[in-house]
Protein backbone atom coordinates (compact mmCIF):
# COMPACT_ATOMS: atom_id res chain seq x y z
CA UNK A 1 0.00 0.00 0.00
CA UNK A 2 2.45 2.30 0.74
CA UNK A 3 4.95 1.64 -2.39
CA UNK A 4 1.62 2.41 -4.34
CA UNK A 5 1.45 5.43 -2.61
CA UNK A 6 4.46 6.66 -3.27
CA UNK A 7 4.31 5.53 -7.20
CA UNK A 8 0.89 7.70 -7.26
CA UNK A 9 2.49 10.39 -5.45
CA UNK A 10 5.61 10.69 -7.82
CA UNK A 11 3.56 10.17 -11.20
CA UNK A 12 1.39 13.08 -10.39
CA UNK A 13 4.26 15.23 -9.84
CA UNK A 14 6.31 14.05 -12.68
CA UNK A 15 3.29 14.76 -14.68
CA UNK A 16 2.70 18.17 -13.28
CA UNK A 17 6.14 18.65 -14.19
CA UNK A 18 6.00 17.39 -17.78
CA UNK A 19 2.93 19.75 -18.23
CA UNK A 20 4.13 22.77 -17.09
CA UNK A 21 7.19 22.06 -19.64
CA UNK A 22 4.65 21.93 -22.38
CA UNK A 23 2.76 24.82 -21.96
CA UNK A 24 5.80 26.68 -21.14
CA UNK A 25 7.49 25.71 -24.12
CA UNK A 26 4.24 25.94 -26.26
CA UNK A 27 3.72 30.00 -25.14
CA UNK A 28 7.30 30.83 -25.64
CA UNK A 29 7.26 29.54 -28.89
CA UNK A 30 4.21 31.57 -29.49
CA UNK A 31 5.83 34.62 -28.18
CA UNK A 32 8.79 34.32 -30.30
CA UNK A 33 6.25 33.86 -33.57
CA UNK A 34 4.70 36.61 -33.00
CA UNK A 35 7.99 38.79 -32.52
CA UNK A 36 9.41 37.59 -35.24
CA UNK A 37 6.00 38.84 -37.08
CA UNK A 38 6.94 42.15 -35.84
CA UNK A 39 10.20 42.13 -36.96
CA UNK A 40 9.50 41.37 -40.76
CA UNK A 41 6.87 44.07 -40.32
CA UNK A 42 9.89 46.19 -40.18
CA UNK A 43 9.51 47.40 -36.31
CA UNK A 44 11.89 49.41 -34.79
CA UNK A 45 14.05 47.28 -32.06
CA UNK A 46 13.43 49.85 -29.11
CA UNK A 47 9.61 48.55 -29.32
CA UNK A 48 10.44 45.26 -29.83
CA UNK A 49 12.40 44.55 -26.91
CA UNK A 50 9.54 45.65 -24.15
CA UNK A 51 7.09 43.14 -25.90
CA UNK A 52 10.01 40.43 -26.00
CA UNK A 53 10.06 40.79 -21.39
CA UNK A 54 6.64 41.12 -21.30
CA UNK A 55 6.20 37.79 -23.42
CA UNK A 56 8.46 36.15 -20.99
CA UNK A 57 6.81 37.47 -17.76
CA UNK A 58 4.03 35.92 -19.61
CA UNK A 59 5.10 32.09 -19.93
CA UNK A 60 6.87 31.91 -16.62
CA UNK A 61 4.52 30.03 -14.14
CA UNK A 62 1.93 29.72 -16.77
CA UNK A 63 -0.23 27.16 -14.27
CA UNK A 64 0.78 28.69 -10.91
CA UNK A 65 -0.09 32.46 -12.57
CA UNK A 66 -3.54 31.43 -13.91
CA UNK A 67 -4.36 29.44 -10.23
CA UNK A 68 -3.22 32.75 -8.42
CA UNK A 69 -5.55 34.41 -10.79
CA UNK A 70 -8.42 32.27 -9.99
CA UNK A 71 -8.04 32.57 -6.62
CA UNK A 72 -7.83 36.35 -7.06
CA UNK A 73 -4.30 36.39 -5.05
CA UNK A 74 -2.01 37.84 -7.61
CA UNK A 75 -2.91 41.52 -6.67
CA UNK A 76 -1.80 40.91 -2.79
CA UNK A 77 1.22 38.69 -3.38
CA UNK A 78 2.72 41.06 -5.58
CA UNK A 79 1.67 43.90 -3.19
CA UNK A 80 3.50 41.78 -0.68
CA UNK A 81 6.34 40.86 -2.53
CA UNK A 82 7.35 44.24 -3.36
CA UNK A 83 6.98 45.43 0.37
CA UNK A 84 10.10 43.21 1.12
CA UNK A 85 11.81 44.56 -1.83
CA UNK A 86 12.16 40.87 -3.34
CA UNK A 87 12.49 39.67 -7.48
CA UNK A 88 9.87 37.59 -7.36
CA UNK A 89 7.20 36.72 -9.52
CA UNK A 90 4.16 35.52 -7.52
CA UNK A 91 3.70 32.68 -9.50
CA UNK A 92 7.10 31.67 -8.28
CA UNK A 93 5.93 32.14 -4.41
CA UNK A 94 3.37 30.16 -5.21
CA UNK A 95 5.68 27.40 -6.93
CA UNK A 96 8.01 26.88 -4.00
CA UNK A 97 4.90 26.24 -1.58
CA UNK A 98 3.46 23.95 -3.93
CA UNK A 99 7.50 22.32 -4.08
CA UNK A 100 7.97 22.88 -0.54
CA UNK A 101 4.66 21.17 0.40
CA UNK A 102 4.94 18.35 -1.76
CA UNK A 103 8.97 17.44 -0.75
CA UNK A 104 7.37 17.47 3.26
CA UNK A 105 4.81 15.07 2.44
CA UNK A 106 6.86 12.82 0.89
CA UNK A 107 9.72 13.15 3.09
CA UNK A 108 7.55 12.53 6.20
CA UNK A 109 5.74 9.66 4.53
CA UNK A 110 8.73 7.86 3.50
CA UNK A 111 10.12 7.86 7.31
CA UNK A 112 6.65 7.44 9.05
CA UNK A 113 6.30 3.94 6.22
CA UNK A 114 3.08 5.56 5.12
CA UNK A 115 1.79 4.75 8.85
CA UNK A 116 0.55 8.55 9.34
CA UNK A 117 -0.83 10.03 6.82
CA UNK A 118 -1.79 13.31 8.85
CA UNK A 119 1.85 13.84 10.35
CA UNK A 120 2.74 13.78 6.33
CA UNK A 121 -0.11 16.22 5.73
CA UNK A 122 0.84 18.86 8.70
CA UNK A 123 4.60 18.27 7.88
CA UNK A 124 3.62 19.26 4.13
CA UNK A 125 1.57 21.86 5.48
CA UNK A 126 4.18 23.69 7.84
CA UNK A 127 7.40 23.34 5.86
CA UNK A 128 4.86 24.91 3.02
CA UNK A 129 4.75 28.01 5.15
CA UNK A 130 7.94 28.58 5.39
CA UNK A 131 8.20 31.12 1.73
CA UNK A 132 5.51 33.12 3.09
CA UNK A 133 6.62 33.31 6.46
CA UNK A 134 9.98 34.34 4.71
CA UNK A 135 8.33 37.01 2.84
CA UNK A 136 6.39 38.51 5.80
CA UNK A 137 9.33 38.40 7.92
CA UNK A 138 11.18 40.22 5.11
CA UNK A 139 8.39 43.19 4.29
CA UNK A 140 8.10 43.65 8.31
CA UNK A 141 11.74 43.81 8.96
CA UNK A 142 12.15 46.61 5.75
CA UNK A 143 8.91 48.47 6.81
CA UNK A 144 10.17 48.86 10.36
CA UNK A 145 13.55 50.24 9.21
CA UNK A 146 11.36 52.48 7.09
CA UNK A 147 9.37 53.63 10.06
CA UNK A 148 12.79 54.24 11.99
CA UNK A 149 14.09 57.08 9.15
CA UNK A 150 11.21 58.56 8.68
CA UNK A 151 10.92 61.06 11.51
CA UNK A 152 14.40 62.46 10.47
CA UNK A 153 12.86 62.27 6.83
CA UNK A 154 9.91 64.49 7.69
CA UNK A 155 12.52 67.11 9.41
CA UNK A 156 14.61 67.01 6.60
CA UNK A 157 12.08 67.69 4.01
CA UNK A 158 10.29 70.09 6.26
CA UNK A 159 13.81 72.32 6.46
CA UNK A 160 14.54 72.02 2.97
CA UNK A 161 11.06 73.91 2.48
CA UNK A 162 11.32 76.40 5.32
CA UNK A 163 15.26 77.00 3.13
CA UNK A 164 13.00 77.93 -0.15
CA UNK A 165 12.88 74.55 -2.08
CA UNK A 166 10.09 73.20 -3.75
CA UNK A 167 8.20 69.57 -2.57
CA UNK A 168 9.69 67.35 -5.21
CA UNK A 169 12.88 69.07 -5.30
CA UNK A 170 12.68 68.10 -1.44
CA UNK A 171 12.16 64.57 -1.99
CA UNK A 172 14.89 64.57 -4.72
CA UNK A 173 17.49 66.10 -2.01
CA UNK A 174 16.11 63.50 0.55
CA UNK A 175 16.44 60.19 -1.15
CA UNK A 176 20.24 61.31 -1.96
CA UNK A 177 21.08 61.86 1.81
CA UNK A 178 19.52 59.27 3.13
CA UNK A 179 20.02 55.17 2.98
CA UNK A 180 18.24 52.09 2.07
CA UNK A 181 15.22 50.89 2.26
CA UNK A 182 13.69 54.53 2.91
CA UNK A 183 15.88 56.08 -0.36
CA UNK A 184 14.97 53.65 -2.70
CA UNK A 185 11.27 54.33 -1.95
CA UNK A 186 11.98 58.05 -2.28
CA UNK A 187 13.80 57.52 -5.51
CA UNK A 188 11.00 56.11 -6.90
CA UNK A 189 8.43 58.30 -5.92
CA UNK A 190 10.69 61.26 -7.48
CA UNK A 191 11.02 59.16 -10.66
CA UNK A 192 7.71 58.68 -10.91
CA UNK A 193 6.09 62.24 -10.59
CA UNK A 194 9.68 63.21 -13.12
CA UNK A 195 8.23 61.16 -15.52
CA UNK A 196 4.84 62.86 -15.34
CA UNK A 197 2.53 60.99 -12.97
CA UNK A 198 0.35 63.04 -10.89
CA UNK A 199 1.75 63.75 -7.32
CA UNK A 200 -1.78 62.20 -5.56
CA UNK A 201 -1.10 59.17 -7.27
CA UNK A 202 2.78 58.77 -7.02
CA UNK A 203 2.08 59.03 -2.71
CA UNK A 204 -0.62 57.07 -2.81
CA UNK A 205 1.30 54.06 -4.27
CA UNK A 206 3.71 55.05 -1.95
CA UNK A 207 1.69 53.83 0.73
CA UNK A 208 0.44 50.93 -1.13
CA UNK A 209 4.50 49.55 -1.12
CA UNK A 210 4.76 50.46 2.42
CA UNK A 211 2.29 50.02 4.57
CA UNK A 212 2.93 51.50 7.52
CA UNK A 213 0.65 54.41 9.63
CA UNK A 214 3.25 56.89 9.87
CA UNK A 215 3.30 56.83 5.53
CA UNK A 216 -0.09 57.15 5.72
CA UNK A 217 0.12 60.45 7.87
CA UNK A 218 2.56 61.62 5.77
CA UNK A 219 0.76 60.93 3.03
CA UNK A 220 -2.75 62.88 4.13
CA UNK A 221 -1.12 65.62 5.35
CA UNK A 222 0.60 66.27 1.51
CA UNK A 223 -2.82 65.88 -0.19
CA UNK A 224 -4.81 67.28 2.16
CA UNK A 225 -1.95 70.38 2.15
CA UNK A 226 -2.06 70.70 -1.67
CA UNK A 227 -6.10 70.81 -1.82
CA UNK A 228 -6.54 73.18 0.89
CA UNK A 229 -2.99 75.09 1.47
CA UNK A 230 -1.34 75.95 4.30
CA UNK A 231 2.06 75.32 6.22
CA UNK A 232 3.33 72.40 5.35
CA UNK A 233 6.56 72.55 7.05
CA UNK A 234 4.85 72.82 10.05
CA UNK A 235 2.94 69.96 9.62
CA UNK A 236 5.85 67.62 8.95
CA UNK A 237 7.67 69.20 12.12
CA UNK A 238 4.45 68.50 13.91
CA UNK A 239 3.94 64.74 12.60
CA UNK A 240 7.98 63.65 13.27
CA UNK A 241 7.31 64.82 17.04
CA UNK A 242 4.58 62.74 17.05
CA UNK A 243 5.91 59.81 15.44
CA UNK A 244 8.67 59.99 18.03
CA UNK A 245 6.95 60.05 20.70
CA UNK A 246 4.72 57.51 19.90
CA UNK A 247 8.18 55.32 19.49
CA UNK A 248 8.46 56.03 23.03
CA UNK A 249 5.34 55.01 24.19
CA UNK A 250 5.69 51.85 22.15
CA UNK A 251 9.07 51.42 24.03
CA UNK A 252 7.17 51.69 27.76
CA UNK A 253 4.62 49.64 26.25
CA UNK A 254 6.57 46.63 25.38
CA UNK A 255 8.82 46.75 28.88
CA UNK A 256 5.94 46.79 30.63
CA UNK A 257 4.67 43.58 29.29
CA UNK A 258 8.64 41.77 28.72
CA UNK A 259 7.35 40.03 32.26
CA UNK A 260 4.21 38.70 30.24
CA UNK A 261 5.85 37.71 27.49
CA UNK A 262 8.91 35.90 29.37
CA UNK A 263 6.51 34.12 31.12
CA UNK A 264 4.55 32.82 28.22
CA UNK A 265 7.97 31.68 27.24
CA UNK A 266 8.30 29.72 30.29
CA UNK A 267 5.43 27.89 30.04
CA UNK A 268 5.84 26.86 26.71
CA UNK A 269 9.06 25.33 27.60
CA UNK A 270 7.91 23.09 30.42
CA UNK A 271 6.13 20.54 28.52
CA UNK A 272 9.74 19.89 26.71
CA UNK A 273 12.34 20.11 29.80
CA UNK A 274 9.73 17.45 31.56
CA UNK A 275 9.69 15.28 28.27
CA UNK A 276 13.09 15.49 27.90
CA UNK A 277 13.11 14.71 32.03
CA UNK A 278 10.50 11.74 31.64
CA UNK A 279 13.39 10.43 29.15
CA UNK A 280 15.88 10.49 31.55
CA UNK A 281 14.00 9.10 34.80
CA UNK A 282 11.38 6.38 32.99
CA UNK A 283 12.63 5.73 29.47
CA UNK A 284 10.59 2.40 29.44
CA UNK A 285 7.63 4.88 29.82
CA UNK A 286 8.45 7.60 27.71
CA UNK A 287 9.08 4.87 24.88
CA UNK A 288 5.01 5.20 24.83
CA UNK A 289 4.97 8.38 22.84
CA UNK A 290 7.13 7.21 20.19
CA UNK A 291 6.65 3.45 19.64
CA UNK A 292 2.29 3.66 20.09
CA UNK A 293 0.68 5.40 17.44
CA UNK A 294 -1.71 6.95 19.78
CA UNK A 295 0.97 8.17 22.00
CA UNK A 296 1.87 9.93 18.16
CA UNK A 297 -1.33 11.65 18.23
CA UNK A 298 -0.71 12.71 21.35
CA UNK A 299 2.54 14.48 21.01
CA UNK A 300 0.93 16.45 17.80
CA UNK A 301 -2.14 17.10 20.00
CA UNK A 302 0.40 18.46 22.53
CA UNK A 303 2.26 20.66 20.29
CA UNK A 304 -0.95 22.19 18.57
CA UNK A 305 -2.23 23.26 21.99
CA UNK A 306 1.19 25.01 22.74
CA UNK A 307 1.21 26.60 20.02
CA UNK A 308 -2.17 27.75 20.38
CA UNK A 309 -1.35 29.32 24.02
CA UNK A 310 1.52 30.59 23.02
CA UNK A 311 0.14 32.51 20.20
CA UNK A 312 -3.09 33.81 22.60
CA UNK A 313 -0.59 34.65 25.70
CA UNK A 314 2.08 36.88 22.59
CA UNK A 315 -1.35 38.47 21.00
CA UNK A 316 -2.49 39.70 25.03
CA UNK A 317 0.63 40.85 25.40
CA UNK A 318 1.15 42.86 22.44
CA UNK A 319 0.10 46.54 21.90
CA UNK A 320 -0.59 48.55 18.64
CA UNK A 321 0.31 51.88 19.70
Amino acid sequence: MGALFLVTAVTGVLTYALLWRHLEHRSTTLAVRRLAARTAEKESPERGRPRLIEAAGEVRGLMTGRLLDALKLRERVARLLETAALRWRPARLLQWTIGLFVAGFLTATVVTGNTQPLVAFAAGAVLSLAPLWYVRWKSRRRVKKIEEQFPDFLEFVSRSMRAGHAFSVAMEMAYREFSDPLAGELRRAFEEQNLGQPLEIVLRKLSERVPSMDVQFFVSAVLLQKRTGGNLAEVLDKLAQLIRERFKLRARIRAASAQGMMSGRVLSAIPGIVAALMFVVNPQYARFFIDDPVGHQLVAATLALQILGYLIIKKIVTFEV
